[in-house]
């Protein structure tokens, strides 16, 4: 979900469904285990994130991170092969693989704040296509949608996106929600955090 572009009217595209979200957790994916605390000073950290690069640079100013393409499968080989130390990937993902057996480490949420739609999907159908998107709405998750939609207009707001260091996460509760989110220096030693709460009709 966090790669999905906002559609405009003239698109002809829709978010049709958001199915209940998953976890919004970052993992550490290492050759032998290690701990990010225990990897050693230079190791190199696969991730094409500035959110994540930002954040790893600040928890740890003695690691290298550096850019890394791939699925998800391939950015692992690249940590057994021995091109890198370690990659940092969203827990959704692996468990929608049922790639968990790879994590070495679950990244505390407070320290590495995930990327505005992590963990959730988006069903996406044609805005003329009554018939399925009225079917699409059996698996449409309410407290996903009122919670990705804040993420995502947080980064409208801010104008942010993939090329800034944002991240945010809403949670909503019955008719409540709270969203945290913050912003980063590329190198990770400026943080800003903001909390606030409000009504999910707001």
């Amino acid at each position: 979900m966090k790669d999905i572009p906002v559609f405009d009217k003239d698109s002809g595209l829709l978010i049709a469904s958001m199915p209940e979200r998953g976890s919004v957790a970052d993992m550490l994916v290492s050759k032998g285990d290690v701990l990010l605390r225990d990897l050693e000073k230079g190791s190199r950290i696969g991730t094409s994130s500035l959110l994540r690069v930002a954040q790893l640079r600040r928890a740890r100013p003695d690691l290298n991170p550096e850019p890394i393409r791939g699925n998800v499968e391939t950015r692992i080989q690249k940590v057994d092969k021995g091109e890198f130390d370690a990659v940092v990937l969203a827990e959704a993902g692996l468990e929608r693989l049922g790639m968990t057996g790879r994590i070495s480490e679950q990244l505390p949420v407070e320290d590495f704040m995930p990327a505005p739609g992590q963990g959730a999907l988006a069903v996406v159908a044609r805005s003329d296509n009554l018939g399925v998107i009225d079917i699409l709405r059996s698996i449409e998750h309410p407290q996903t949608r009122a919670e990705i939609e804040a993420e995502r207009e947080l980064v409208r707001i801010l104008e942010g996106g993939c090329k800034v260091p944002v991240g945010a996460l809403a949670r909503a509760h019955g008719d409540g929600i709270r969203i945290a989110a913050c912003i980063f220096s590329i190198d990770g030693r400026e943080k800003l955090l903001v909390e606030r709460s409000g009504s999910v009709r707001e």
